[in-house]
């Protein structure tokens, strides 16, 4: 299936989801709960497909990359300037999230009353621990990092693995030629998974609208249209940034990448649209090893969506308890979810995990989580495409920047 094809077949799996979600909501209420559970097997196994895919991607590709290097001064320069965009990006998209929600103030309408302290929204806290998180940097097996896809820790070892690579120069051709190959079989298998996007998407959006109805969306209109407006505004800042680094193709840009933003908006997952990302970004002109290197971290590291919507939502919840924040305790918060967010980019629900944690150092009360449970899918669509977009252009602005974009 090719590219055009595979963009018109999940729009309408879009609207045909949405249309029979709608059905079964309405006419036929006493069997939303089989629908749902039948219905979503087919999206939890494409996601799992992905999955499947990411961790031997991201070490083949990784590894072939940073070896092609072939110094580690340049490893060192433009894993530099990567970090040095994503901590950029994150810090606009945390206080961009900051600035609208005291502006705007979603929350205050809510008028809730404080909830039992061991009322709990069922969310495992993330731990606000620098040690820990340090630590957890390092893998104690390759392959048990591997299994667990964590990311971090895979990046970790290709990193090291790459780097011997290229101090070991033509001994270590064979292993590089092989993962080489193994990276274009990985892409193959990405080629075959992709051709049943359409049915993941029209699972996963019946499910939805199913099981919460249209209501929802009136129901916390509110919110839902100020966080979209801000995740707007947010794509108008990536894109003059990329602008001012590249010129007119940023234009291009989102041509390009479509088929991966809808993907990743459709599914509520920026991760699956990973494997078809890179792919497009080599098409668009970024050098491969670039890209290998670049956007993995990004996976990890530059989650711009979900930065914003941490904010958003922590200060939501306050607001809806009638917390008040100066402005250092929430410029404490920002940095602190900062530093939390990082590397969680494969657990599931991982921004309410986060935001979790945020809650209870701030004491504000965790079970106000239970305010975005229903509409967090909805959310989520918006800030995974978003996470796409923001490592689509962290990738064109670093291959500019290191003067091989094509």
């Amino acid at each position: 299936m090719n590219s055009k094809k595979l963009t018109t077949f999940i729009f309408v799996a879009m609207l045909i989801g949405i249309a029979v979600g709608y059905i079964v909501n309405q006419f036929y209420p006493a069997n939303i709960d089989a629908y749902c559970d039948q219905i979503t097997l087919l999206s939890k196994i494409f996601l799992r497909l992905i999955k499947m895919i990411i961790a031997p991607l991201v070490f083949s590709t990784l590894v072939v990359g940073v070896a092609k290097l072939g110094d580690i001064k340049v490893v060192g320069r433009i894993g530099g300037k990567t970090l040095a965009w994503f901590f950029f990006a994150t810090i606009i998209s945390l206080s961009l999230g900051m600035l609208l929600v005291n502006l705007f103030q979603p929350g205050i309408g809510m008028k809730l009353s404080l909830p039992d302290a061991n009322l709990s929204a069922g969310v495992q806290k993330a731990a606000i621990n620098p040690k820990d998180f340090i630590t957890h940097l390092v893998p104690e097996s390759f392959f048990q990092a591997m299994a667990g896809n964590e990311i971090l820790q895979i990046i970790i070892f290709s990193l090291l693995f790459g780097l011997a690579c290229a101090g070991i120069h033509v001994k270590s051709k064979p292993i590089v030629d092989g993962l080489e190959s193994l990276s274009h079989v990985m892409l193959k298998i990405t080629t075959f998974v992709m051709n049943v996007a359409p049915i993941a998407v029209f699972a996963a959006i019946s499910s939805i609208v199913a099981k919460q109805g249209l209501g929802v969306l009136s129901q916390y209109l509110f919110l839902i249209v100020e966080f979209y407006f801000g995740l707007f505004l947010l794509w108008i800042i990536l894109f003059v940034l990329g602008y001012l680094w590249v010129g007119k193709r940023i234009s291009h840009l989102f041509v390009s990448i479509k088929e991966s933003v809808l993907l990743a908006f459709s599914t509520a997952s920026s991760e699956s649209a990973f494997p078809k990302l890179m792919e497009q970004l080599e098409r668009f002109g970024c050098p491969k090893n670039i890209v290998s290197f670049t956007l993995p971290l990004g996976y990890s590291f530059n989650l711009d969506g979900s930065m914003m919507y941490m904010t958003f939502a922590s200060l939501f919840i306050a607001q809806a308890y009638h917390i008040e924040l100066s402005f250092y305790e929430q410029l404490s918060m920002l940095l602190t979810l900062m530093l939390t967010s990082k590397g969680i980019a494969g657990v599931p629900r991982a921004s309410l995990v986060v935001i979790s944690g945020a809650l209870a150092q701030f004491h504000i009360p965790e079970a106000g989580l239970l305010l975005l449970m229903g509409i967090d899918q909805i959310l989520d669509m918006g800030r995974s495409a978003t996470n796409v977009f923001g490592n689509a252009v962290a990738t064109v602005a670093v291959s500019k920047w290191e003067k091989g974009l094509k």
